[in-house]
């Protein structure tokens, strides 16, 4: 058996080189998902010599509270939370049909009132529910005036809703628990 050869071996010394190479290459070039937060700009800090804000009317405030049981109030009445969409619609939508409903949407206030021991859940369920019932609104203004959904508006009839039905959500200082 002379004729038999040994077969040559592979140099691995520089295999733990390249796997390092791919791992950095795949750290740098993969994106992560960026988590998105609730949408909502916070008003500048108010100067000591600045104007008080206008008087707004009772009847254009919406209050919904939740307090630290969770419990769900709206305009100081229990409400559950899946009740709480048409309720915002129906006060936003008003038009000054009702007495004590808005008198129109563009000054409707939604005044979101926490406990400080309210559940994160519970905050962000009504939370969704309110921008909700301010999304189908602006859909069907949409669908009205431009036979589109919302979503599929150029920015210049965008702003046309959102003229029309301004999102007023005003978020008060927690209550203290």
């Amino acid at each position: 058996m002379a004729g038999r050869r040994k077969t040559p071996e592979i140099n691995a010394g520089s295999m733990a080189d390249i796997a390092f190479l791919l791992l950095i290459f795949f750290l740098v070039t993969t994106t992560m998902n960026n988590d998105r937060g609730i949408a909502r700009m916070l008003p500048p800090m108010a100067e000591e010599d600045a104007p008080k804000p206008p008087q707004i009317p009772a009847r254009n405030i919406f209050i919904v509270m939740v307090n630290a049981n969770n419990d769900l109030l709206v305009e100081e009445e229990p409400m559950n939370i899946s009740l709480l969409k048409d309720a915002a619609k129906g006060f936003i939508m008003n038009q000054g049909k009702m007495k004590d409903l808005s008198d129109s949407p563009q000054v409707a206030v939604v005044s979101l009132q926490n406990n400080r021991l309210t559940s994160y859940d519970m905050y962000i369920s009504v939370q969704d529910q309110l921008t909700q019932a301010y999304m189908e609104l602006r859909n069907d203004a949409s669908q009205k005036e431009f036979a589109k959904n919302y979503e599929d508006l150029s920015k210049e009839d965008a702003k046309v809703i959102k003229k029309a039905i301004p999102m007023n959500i005003s978020e008060a200082e927690p209550v203290k628990g």
